[in-house]
């Protein structure tokens, strides 16, 4: 296989990713939440890049996109149409469905709104990875910012379709506030204390918490849940619709 990935640290919690196709030279970065970050991830690669697959409008995914632009003069950036004019600078607006190439990578495009409105995943499928911007976290989601709170678990729902073996890149280190909080939803959940341990264990040795599973995180992250007994009990909702056990755990999450 010819797909590469590189993840580092940006800003304060951010994770940016390199995609590089070492059969063509094609080097995609996930965001450009800072250009300084980006530049310093591609002196350690090696590599050259080429596009910027942009997942949402918000700064911390974005601002780094000018100054990569003079950097890069061919550069080419890729982002949701639906938010196109917010983002700036974005050479191809792309929908649910698309597929954007990095060299010979495939991903295809899956809309996922709620954290924004038109934000947009990137699904490499035959190299099994995810990128999930700020839409799924792990043991955590996004917060609903621009959508009603249904739509954000519909479009996990999609997400939770992908392979258990898929690799999931997220925009953040979030993972042990949100163990924190999947914990008092399903504290005997044994996957989900295992995770949490580790978690721990891996942020204490300054080491990155992602890539996750969409396998783990179907086992263990409440927002994947909302169908179990013991998730809906918990939300006080026994029985209850999975969209609305959802919607209680996400104003609970942002209150805690």
């Amino acid at each position: 296989m010819t797909a590469h990935f590189h993840q580092f640290p940006c800003l304060s919690d951010n994770y940016g990713v390199l995609v590089h196709d070492s059969a063509t030279g094609s080097t995609a970065a996930i965001d450009a939440p800072e250009a300084e970050a980006v530049l310093r991830a591609l002196d350690e690669t090696g590599w050259t890049l080429t596009d910027i697959l942009v997942t949402h409008h918000h700064g911390d995914h974005v601002d780094g996109i000018p100054a990569l632009k003079a950097r890069f003069p061919k550069l080419r950036v890729v982002g949701p149409a639906a938010e196109a004019t917010k983002i700036g600078g974005v050479d191809l607006g792309v929908h649910e469905g698309d597929e954007v190439m990095v060299g010979h990578l495939g991903a295809k495009v899956i809309a996922t709104p709620g954290h924004t409105a038109g934000h947009i995943v990137y699904w490499f499928e035959e190299a099994g990875v995810l990128f999930a911007g700020d839409t799924l976290f792990s043991l955590g989601c996004g917060r609903v910012l621009e959508t009603p709170l249904e739509t954000m678990w519909d479009s996990l729902l999609k997400l939770s379709q992908l392979p258990g073996d898929a690799q999931v890149y997220c925009g953040h280190e979030y993972t042990a506030g949100n163990a924190r909080f999947a914990l008092t939803v399903e504290p005997e959940n044994a996957v989900l204390r295992e995770r949490a341990a580790a978690v721990e264990a891996l942020r204490a040795d300054g080491r990155p918490t992602l890539p996750t599973t969409m396998a783990l995180e179907l086992a263990a992250n409440p927002f994947l849940r909302c169908a179990e007994p013991a998730v809906q009990a918990a939300a006080g909702l026994p029985g209850g619709d999975p969209a609305a056990v959802f919607a209680v755990l996400r104003e609970r999450k942002n209150k805690a």
